[in-house]
């Protein structure tokens, strides 16, 4: 695993730093015997500070060349952020070990290590939802998906953030141990062996790109009233604009058409009540304006990648009635 310099080790990267080890580096003999032998390889003079905390390994890049798997959990946020160059040493000792038949991997914005390496060019690849736009636009070679967790492109996979990690290193472990191995160790990590859905679950939907006073009121009250059967011509009409105005000033506005940006609300609508109340998936549908519960399954599965019940239990929120939330 390659562990670069300077990561600074904020609570986010320290938690991606630690799946790899979790999942590989304690042996399980009762499992599987061998089990992974995991190197942390540093960049530099072999020592990683950041935050008040120190990270000292003998290993450095020119381990990589040799491994079976190389894993880059991270890279630091400013080589994200704001552009800045991976160290010309990581990208090369990358490629020298793909070169050699190293298995690819990487977990969140690892993504940008490999596509700098051109590890990703002419391949489907995916991060964090929130980088996955830098990340295409920076790499156009890449073919990056933002709705799955993670993507196995045989010798290079690649996750989305934070816990899809998990869900891809469990991927790793069923793709060399079987399904029996991972699933026994997801039970000991009490996690699930497999989750269902993709990143569009957790996606905020229409999050406006531009401030529109004009439409407010109209998109308000469509909101406070998203269980009727609304339609383009009753918005622009309480808009007091023609459909082919209201059309291109709500497209300006959020990037999205009129009826996407209806489909969204109502998704939205339905997550909110899904995660607040015991309601029935028909009385949701109903709510939220998408009709009947067999409507709601469609589109849930069609735009999240989960069904009503699977997002319910996924993001179980405050039930009403419940005892209130957990302060940890």
């Amino acid at each position: 695993m390659v562990v670069t310099e300077e990561i600074g080790v904020p609570s986010w990267d320290l938690y991606e730093l630690s799946i790899p080890c979790t999942v590989f580096g304690k042996p399980q003999p009762d499992l599987a015997d061998p089990w992974y032998e995991l190197k942390l390889c540093g960049v530099g003079a072999g020592e990683v500070n950041g935050h008040g905390l120190s990270l000292r390994t003998p290993y450095g890049l020119d381990d990589l060349v040799g491994a079976d798997t190389v894993v880059v959990p991270s890279v630091p946020d400013p080589c994200v952020e704001e552009g800045r160059p991976l160290p010309p040493e990581l990208t090369d000792a990358l490629r020298r070990a793909h070169r050699a038949g190293a298995r690819m991997v990487s977990l969140c914005t690892g993504a940008f290590a490999l596509a700098e390496a051109g590890l990703l060019d002419g391949r489907r690849a995916t991060a964090h939802w929130m980088h996955t736009a830098q990340l295409a636009e920076r790499y156009p070679k890449v073919e990056v998906d933002p709705s799955v967790l993670y993507v196995d492109d045989g010798d290079v996979l690649t996750s989305a953030g934070l816990t899809a990690g998990l869900d891809l290193c469990l991927h790793l472990v069923r793709r060399d141990l079987g399904a029996h191995v991972a699933n026994q160790l997801a039970r000991r990590m009490v996690v699930p062996a497999h989750r269902p859905g993709g990143q569009a679950q957790f996606i905020e939907l229409s999050v406006p790109a531009s401030d529109d006073e004009g439409l407010a009121p109209v998109l308000a009250w469509a909101r406070a009233h998203l269980d009727r059967p609304l339609t383009v011509a009753d918005l622009a009409r309480r808009a007091a604009m023609s459909p082919r105005t209201f059309y291109r000033r709500l497209q300006e506005a959020t990037g999205t058409t009129p009826l996407q940006w209806l489909l969204d609300q109502r998704l939205g609508r339905a997550r909110s009540l899904l995660e607040s109340t015991d309601l029935p998936i028909e009385k949701i549908g109903e709510l939220s304006g998408l009709g009947t519960a067999n409507n709601l399954r469609h589109h849930f599965l069609r735009h999240l990648g989960v069904s009503p019940g699977d997002y319910r239990r996924a993001f179980p929120g405050t039930r009403a009635g419940g005892r209130g939330p957990v302060r940890v």
